[in-house]
C-alpha cells in the first residue's frame, strides 16, 4: 500500500510521551556513581572558571590588550561552500531574518537590538553566516544592505565585550563570515567604513586569539583555530603570526579528529561542518602561495572518506549522537572535493560505528561508548543502535533530533528508546545530566553508559556483519547487551541475534529487573502490513518490501516520533520485541527483501 504522511507532531504532544508508547524512557532512574558526580562537578567547575575569565578579559584591565594596529587591507577573500539563496538577501533586505530554523521580523529596527528568546537565532545573527546569501544576490542593493548591517553591529556590539555576540565560538564564526564575504561588505564602501570594518575585525581577532586556550573541548575551539589562521592568511602579517596560527590549528586536528576521520563527539554533523571549514583554508593557503600543513591535509584526507562512511545512498547522514536532518546540498558541495573515490570504508573502529553495504543496501551501525563528557553534550545513549536503507528509501531509523526545535525536548530525542536497540526495564542506558541545578553551567552531557564495547568484524563469502556487546546496564541490573547483525552477500537479508548475558556470567536472575524491549522504529515514509503473528511487511512506494521476522518473540507495534524530519518532529511507528531476559535470554529476528511494493493487503 501507498505510505500515507504522517502529519507533525506538536510540543505539547511531545511533552505527554505516552501517546507515542514507550519512545521516552525515564530518565530519573538512573543513579550517578560517585565517578559521573565527580566529573560532572569537574565539567561545573571548568566551566564557572572559563566563565569568570572571560568577563575577566572582556573588563578594562585586558580590554586595552585588543587594540593595536588596524589592517590596511584585506588580501584575500577565502571561499564558502555553504548554500546560499538569494531569496533570502530579499527577505532580510525587508527586515525578515530566517535563522536557525525561526523567522524574526525587525519591523524596521535594527536586528541588533531586538530581545528575541531563541537563543539560536541570536547566535546565527551575530555570527553573519547569512552575509554569504547577499552575496549570491550580487546586486549592488544586497551589497549596501550587507555593509549597512555590519555598520550597525559594529556601532551597536563592537566597543562592548559581552553577551551572545562575543561568545568566542560566535566570534569564530563572525571572523570567518566577514572574511569569506569581505568582498561584497567593502563594495562601494566609503573609507571610513573601510578603516572602521579592518579595525573591529582586528579586535576581534586579538580578542579570539587570548580566548581560544580557555575554549572547551570540542568542535567550537577548532573552529576559533581555523578563524585565526584564516586570519593569519587573509589580513597582512608577520609570519611568525601565519606559523604560531599553524601551529596551533596542527595540534588541535591531531587531538580532535580521529585516525578513522570522525570527531571525538562521534558526531557525524561535526565531521561535515568542519570540513565545510577546513577545505577552503587548504584553499587559502594554496591561493597565498603557502603549503597547506600536513595536518591540515591529513584531517581532510581522512574526514572525507568518513562523510561518505555516514552516507546513505539517498545523500543523508546517518541519524546518530546529535545528528537531525541532512541537507542534501551541503553534502554534495564538501565532497565534491573528494577525489578517493570508491567505496566508503566499512569499520571506524576509533569512531566506534560499523558499516554494512552490498547489494544497494546499507546498515549503519553504533557500536562505541560515549564520547568523554566534555564533548558529549550532544551525544545519544544509542550503543548498538543502527539504520538501514534500501536504494534512496529508510526503513529502520533512529529519531534523530529536531535541531531547531525546543531544546527541552532534546534529551528525549537522545534516550535509548528513541534508538533501534535495546532498552532494559525501561531506562537508558546512560544518563542525560539536563537538571537546572547542573544542567546549565555544564551543558547537558552524556554521563555513564557503556564503558567497554568490544566488537569485531564477522565478514565472510561476501557475508558483511559483526558481533558487539555493551555493558551500559551492568552496573545497575547485571546484564550485558550483545548485537550481531549480518548482511547476506546478496543483500537480501538482514539477520540479526540480540543476546542478553549476565555480568558475572551464569544464568540471568529472574527477579523483575530483566524487561527488555527491542525497538526498530521505521521511517514515517514506510507502510506497516501484519501478515502473520511473527511477521510485518514495510513497504514504500515505488520501494522494495521488507519482510520483518521474530519466532521467539511476537512482534507488536506502537507508535512513535521521528525527530529528524525537516519539517519539523513526524508521526511514525516502531516494531517492539517485549520478553524477560531471565525466560528469553536471546532473540533472533530477520529483515528480508520481497521485491518492490504493492497495493494490497490490510494496513495497520
Amino acid at each position: 500500500p501507498a505510505a500515507v504522511p504522517k502529519p507533525a507532531v506538536t510540543q505539547d504532544e511531545i511533552a505527554h510521551g505516552e501517546r507515542f508508547g514507550k519512545i521516552i524512557a525515564p530518565l530519573s532512574d538512573y543513579e550517578i556513581s560517585a565517578d559521573d558526580a565527580a566529573r560532572i562537578w569537574v565539567l561545573v567547575a571548568k566551566e564557572y572558571w572559563r566563565k569568570a575569565r572571560r568577563r575577566l578579559r572582556a573588563g578594562p584591565a585586558y580590554r586595552w590588550r585588543y587594540s593595536g594596529r588596524t589592517p590596511e587591507r584585506v588580501l584575500i577573500a577565502p571561499p564558502d561552500l555553504r548554500l546560499a539563496d538569494p531569496q533570502i538577501a530579499l527577505e532580510i533586505y525587508h527586515g525578515r531574518f530566517p535563522l536557525a530554523g525561526h523567522m524574526v521580523e525587525s519591523g524596521g529596527r535594527s536586528p541588533f537590538q531586538l530581545e528575541v528568546a531563541n537563543r539560536g537565532w541570536r547566535k546565527s545573527l551575530h555570527g553573519f553566516r547569512w552575509l554569504r546569501h547577499m552575496r549570491a544576490a550580487g546586486t549592488d542593493l544586497a551589497a549596501a544592505n550587507a555593509r549597512a548591517l555590519v555598520s550597525d553591529w559594529i556601532a551597536s556590539h563592537g566597543n562592548h565585550i559581552a553577551g551572545v555576540a562575543w561568545e568566542p565560538g560566535t566570534t569564530a564564526r563572525r571572523i570567518i563570515a566577514w572574511l569569506q564575504h569581505s568582498s561584497v561588505v567593502l563594495q562601494g564602501a566609503e573609507f571610513p567604513f573601510y578603516r572602521a570594518f579592518l579595525k573591529s575585525l582586528a579586535v576581534q581577532i586579538r580578542y579570539l586569539r587570548s580566548m581560544a586556550r580557555e575554549m572547551p573541548d570540542g568542535k567550537e575551539r577548532l573552529r576559533a583555530r581555523i578563524a585565526l589562521a584564516f586570519a593569519a592568511l587573509s589580513l597582512p602579517a608577520p609570519p611568525s603570526a601565519l606559523r604560531a596560527a599553524t601551529r596551533h590549528l596542527a595540534e588541535e586536528l591531531d587531538h580532535q579528529i580521529l585516525p578513522d576521520g570522525g570527531h571525538i563527539s562521534r558526531n557525524p554533523l561535526s565531521v561535515l561542518e568542519i570540513l565545510a571549514d577546513l577545505l577552503p583554508l587548504k584553499q587559502t593557503y594554496a591561493n597565498q602561495a603557502e603549503a597547506p600543513p600536513a595536518a591540515v591535509m591529513g584531517a581532510i584526507d581522512r574526514m572525507l572518506p568518513a562523510l561518505r562512511f555516514f552516507r546513505h545512498q539517498d545523500g543523508s547522514l546517518a541519524r546518530f549522537n546529535g545528528m537531525g536532518a541532512t541537507i542534501h546540498d551541503r553534502i554534495a558541495a564538501v565532497l565534491h572535493h573528494d577525489d578517493t573515490a570508491g567505496a566508503p570504508l566499512l569499520h571506524a573502529p576509533h569512531s566506534g560505528y560499523e558499516r554494512l553495504a552490498t547489494g544497494g543496501v546499507t546498515v549503519i551501525a553504533d557500536t562505541g561508548a560515549p564520547p568523554p563528557a566534555e564533548v558529549a553534550d550532544a551525544a545519544h545513549a544509542g550503543c548498538l543502535s543502527f539504520e538501514l536503507s534500501c536504494g534512496r528509501q529508510h526503513y529502520i531509523v533512529n529519531a534523530g533530533v529536531d535541531t531547531y526545535g525546543a531544546a527541552e525536548f532534546r534529551p528525549l530525542a537522545r534516550a535509548t528508546a528513541a534508538h533501534s536497540t535495546a532498552t532494559l526495564n525501561d531506562s537508558s542506558c546512560a544518563r542525560i545530566s539536563h537538571s537546572l541545578r547542573l544542567g546549565q553551567p555544564a551543558g547537558a552531557p552524556l554521563i555513564g553508559g557503556p564503558r567497554h564495547v568490544p566488537c569485531h568484524r564477522t565478514d565472510q563469502d561476501g557475508r558483511q556483519g559483526f558481533i558487539a556487546r555493551h555493558d551500559g546496564y551492568a552496573q545497575r541490573f547485571g546484564i550485558l547487551h550483545e548485537r550481531e547483525l549480518t548482511l547476506s552477500a546478496d543483500g537480501l537479508t538482514l539477520a540479526g541475534r540480540d543476546r542478553f548475558l549476565a555480568a558475572g556470567g551464569g544464568k540471568i536472575a529472574g527477579n523483575g529487573h530483566d524487561d527488555v524491549s527491542v525497538r526498530f522504529h521505521l521511517h514515517p515514509d514506510v507502510g506497516l502490513l501484519h501478515e502473520a503473528p511473527d511477521r510485518f511487511v514495510l513497504s514504500a512506494p515505488g520501494a522494495e518490501r521488507w519482510s520483518f521476522t521474530c519466532a521467539e518473540v511476537q512482534p507488536q507495534v506502537e507508535e512513535s516520533i521521528y525527530f529528524a524530519a525537516l519539517g519539523g518532529p513526524r508521526r511514525s511507528r516502531q516494531i517492539v520485541l517485549s520478553f524477560r531476559a531471565g525466560e528469553v535470554p536471546q532473540v533472533r529476528w530477520t529483515l528480508a527483501r520481497n521485491g518492490l511494493a504493492g497495493h494490497s493487503g490490510s494496513r495497520r
